[in-house]
Parts: structure tokens; sequence; C-alpha cells
């Protein structure tokens, strides 16, 4: 039985660390609230800890699945951070989509103590924690990864190494930059079919078979439609997550024009007070204008 910590109980960490149980593993969690980390334990088995440091210890394996940059420093170089509970040899594998600047800080860091670390973000929203079938994009040492992947498998539909420290959250900047522009032209198209007076169902059932269809078009048209944005990944982080990419995009010289703009068009939405609407609410922004 392998022994696993998993640091942070969100949307995602909560169900992420239940499937890890679920697969036989032994795990003790830890969450900045503790009643969350008291709850899950009620419901999953397993162990709770009052500190990341403490929940590491001992363990095989480290996950982490929390807010941002800040975040995840605190929880592994921080006063009782998991890498004080580390052994030498152990992985610590990072879910947070974070930058790659960070996610090197904390390889380097790791390696100084002979700890291996994993940056492995995720694709897939709640629904994908929930059922176990995220995508996860993985940089780091091969053989950290190569030990590290059965685990994850727990929760996985696909995990594939892309490269060395930072490529994992790398190609997340490539799946966020590819889901604005997505979640926007659908925006546009479904407001134009409501404009135009057209049943937006009946135009989704059509051209969803076609060029234009999308994960994002047949898992978020109807509740659009139906204004309707409390169903996954909220506007806040959406735009933590567009900040990092457009910063690594002034580091390497990429042209992000419509990144940006949607960056903007969701600040919009945040100013209409929909900081934890889902990312499909863009389409609000639409309807407000006329």
């Amino acid at each position: 039985m392998t022994k696993v910590a998993f640091l942070g109980l969100g949307v995602m960490g909560y169900p992420m660390a239940g499937h890890l149980a679920t697969a036989g593993h032994e795990v003790t969690v830890y969450n900045r609230t503790a009643a969350k980390a008291d709850d899950w334990a009620k419901t999953h088995g397993g162990k709770t800890a009052k500190s990341p440091a403490e929940a590491a210890k001992g363990a095989d394996f480290v996950m982490a699945c929390v807010g941002n940059d800040d975040d995840l420093r605190a929880i592994c170089t921080g006063a009782s951070g998991a890498f004080e509970g580390m052994q030498p040899g152990t992985i610590f594998v990072d879910h947070t989509t974070v930058s790659a600047a960070v996610t090197r800080e904390l390889h380097a860091a790791a390696e100084e103590r002979q700890i291996s670390f994993v940056d492995a973000p995720i694709s897939g929203g709640q629904a994908g924690a929930e059922n176990g079938k995220l995508s996860v994009m993985c940089g780091g040492d091969q053989a950290a990864y190569d030990r590290a992947e059965p685990v994850i498998a727990a929760y996985a539909r696909i995990c594939r190494r892309i490269g060395d420290s930072g490529a994992g959250q790398l190609t997340k900047m490539c799946n966020q930059i590819a889901i604005a522009g997505l979640v926007q032209g659908l925006s546009e198209a479904l407001h134009f079919a409501e404009k135009a007076g057209l049943d937006g169902r009946a135009v989704v059932e059509v051209i969803s078979q076609g060029a234009a269809g999308s994960w994002q078009m047949s898992n978020r048209y109807e509740t659009m439609l139906d204004d309707k944005f409390d169903h996954g990944f909220a506007v806040d982080w959406m735009r933590k997550d567009l900040g990092i990419c457009l910063d690594a995009a002034d580091e390497n010289g990429a042209s992000l024009p419509v990144t940006a703009l949607v960056d903007q068009f969701y600040k919009d939405v945040q100013k209409m007070g929909g900081n934890r609407w889902d990312t499909s609410s863009l389409i609000k922004r639409l309807r407000a204008m006329g």
C-alpha cells in the first residue's frame, strides 16, 4: 500500500484525494480549513494532519492542489511546509496551476533535499475530478514521473510527461489559451443565435456535429442558454491563469492577442459581479451589451 499525503481539498482536490483512497492508497490529508479535512476523513477514511509537514511525514508521495504561487510556496517551504516532513527519495506532485518560474524554483529547492518535484497541472474541471477523468500534463525528471504516474492514474483519463521541470505548467498555459478563445467564440455564436431569433439548442445540435464542435460546446451550451453559471471553473481563477499565460508570453515572445482580449472580457464579467461564475459566463457580458 502506497502512503500518500494530499494537500488542499478544494473542489478539485477533495474528490482527487477520494480517488486515491478508493484505489487502495493510505491517504493523509491536510487543508487550511481543518473542518474540510475532517469531513473528508469521515467520508473516505484515512487520516488528517495539522500541517503540510505532518501530512508529508512518512509519505511516499505528496500531492498538492492549492490556489496560486504563494499558496504553493507556503505549503512547500513555509513554516511547517511539506519539504520539512519529506524524506530523501520521496516525490512531490503539484497539481496546482502556477507559473513555470515558481515550479522551477521549488524543483531546485526539492533537489537540495534529495526530493523529486513533478509539476502536474490538470484539466477537466470539477466534473473531471469527481469522475476521475482528468487530463494531467507533467514536467520533471523522467524517473520521478515514472514512479508517480501509476498513483496519478487514480484520477486521470490521460497523464503524460511533456518535458523537464516547468513543461507541465507551460502545457497548461496552452490549454487555457485555447479555452479562452473557444469560450468567447461559443458565447458569440449563441448570442448571435438569440439575436437572430433562432432556437439555440437546435443550432448547436447541428453545428456541434461539424467543424465547430468542441468540449466547451457539448458541455456548456445548455447552461449558457439557461443563464446558469455555477457549473465549473470560476472567472477569478481563469483570470489568474490567463495572467500567468500573458506574463510567460512576454518572456518568450509569443503573440497572444485573442488571449489578452478575452482576459479583458473576463475583467468586465468581474465588474458585473461574476467573480465566482464559471468561465462560460462570457455570454452574460454580451447580453448586457444589448
